[in-house]
């Protein structure tokens, strides 16, 4: 079955059950726990729109599409979704960059984020409060301009780095605020938007940013429409749990989210997270952001790709 064959028979036939319909009575999915039957889907949704904007990466529709990023961008737009995510857009060749543009424009669809520094991310970086670190950050958000503006981007993502020892927390809080300000100072002139991701510390220990009130603390003392914050589900549920209570203490701050379950980071339906009430909660406060689908699969090939659209359906905000 093609790829078009595919999405045009109600992206169902690989696995045999339909996500829209069906004639027998409805069974699970093996990768679902027994006992934790996933929400029914809607009848007549497969293939249409999403309500909430999800954003695959590329590669996860690459055994139904091809190996081709373009091809995979117009499978992802048949399947119903109207974004794409992708954290190395920036070194991608000007060549590609400009075929994702091209694509993503012919199919109305939006570009997510890409990761802004890469080079500082995973190791004590602006914490450390040094002329070099900042200067090389700032150069970051420069060389980001041109790709975001090739591709459309209005968001790019920023770790701010690791905990820097022997300095006090309160003065690495103003290293990173000093930092993220000069920053964004170059990309209000060009209305993009860094978002800065709290992760958690059991997938990567060490890092300075964890919390979404100390997320807030920062982006007031940022003080600029160019430094919001990414929130990603998954790594909040590890971090800090009360999902709901911690999305709408920061909502205002909050023009990017991210998803996977936990635990094991899958699509959801996996895991312990309620998607289907964050959604809806989501969904009720008029949430017009992309939702970056950053996780894995549970599942392999083909069938894998059926089971992580269903899931998004079974979640989906009617």
């Amino acid at each position: 079955m093609d790829r078009r064959t595919f999405v045009a028979a109600g992206i169902t036939g690989i696995s045999g059950a339909a996500l829209g319909m069906h004639d027998e009575p409805y069974s699970l999915p093996p990768h679902f726990p027994p006992g934790q039957e996933p929400i029914r889907p809607k009848p007549g949704l497969s293939g249409r729109t999403f309500t909430l904007d999800y954003a695959p990466h590329f590669g996860m529709f690459q055994h139904h599409a091809g190996d081709d990023m373009i091809d995979q961008i117009d499978f992802m737009a048949e399947a119903g979704f109207r974004s794409i995510e992708d954290n190395g857009m920036r070194g991608r060749s000007i060549e590609d960059q400009q075929r994702i543009a091209d694509a993503l424009e012919r199919n109305d669809m939006r570009m997510g984020v890409f990761v802004m520094n890469m080079d500082g991310a995973w190791r004590p970086s602006l914490t450390t409060g040094t002329a070099d670190e900042r200067e090389r950050f700032v150069q970051n958000a420069r060389d980001s301009v041109e790709v975001a503006k090739r591709v459309h981007a209005k968001w790019i993502t920023v770790v701010p780095g690791k905990v820097a020892e022997g300095i006090p927390e309160s003065v690495q809080t103003a290293n990173v605020v000093e930092a993220l300000k000069q920053a964004a100072g170059v990309l209000e002139e060009h209305d993009i938007t860094m978002v800065c991701e709290p992760l958690n510390w059991r997938d990567h220990h060490g890092l300075f940013l964890r919390f979404t009130p100390q997320s807030i603390a920062i982006m007031n003392a940022v003080d600029s429409p160019s430094c919001r914050i990414l929130q990603d589900i998954y790594h909040q549920q590890a971090s800090e749990g009360n999902l709901i209570d911690h999305m709408n203490a920061a909502w205002d701050l909050i023009p990017y989210f991210q998803v996977g379950d936990n635990p094991g980071r899958r699509e959801p339906g996996t895991g312990e997270i309620n998607y289907a009430n964050v959604f809806k909660h989501m969904n009720e406060r008029g949430c017009d952001a992309i939702v970056g689908m950053e996780h894995g699969k549970s599942i392999g090939g083909k069938e894998g790709e059926v089971a992580l659209i269903e899931a998004y359906r079974n979640v989906d905000p009617a």
